[in-house]
């Protein structure tokens, strides 16, 4: 299996929030979380892997970085 982009979970001071997901990515999730935890070797709840992805997905989002470093206009 190719390297996953996001290969571990960090631990850090949550802020809740709930949020309603398509049952297709709620499926997809579950599987990332079983392929996390194959290749880690230690078991990621599902959940746990939302905001890392989310700020994953922000970090490597071009134009959302430059208009961060811009700011608002």
């Amino acid at each position: 299996m190719p390297k996953l982009k996001l290969s571990s979970v960090p631990d850090d001071k949550p802020v809740r929030i709930t949020v309603d997901l398509p049952a297709e990515t709620h499926r997809m999730l579950v599987a990332y979380a079983e392929a996390v935890a194959r290749e880690s070797g230690e078991a990621v709840e599902p959940t746990r892997l939302v905001a890392p992805m989310l700020a994953r997905f922000m970090s490597s989002d071009r134009a959302f970085t430059r208009g961060r470093v811009r700011g608002p206009r």
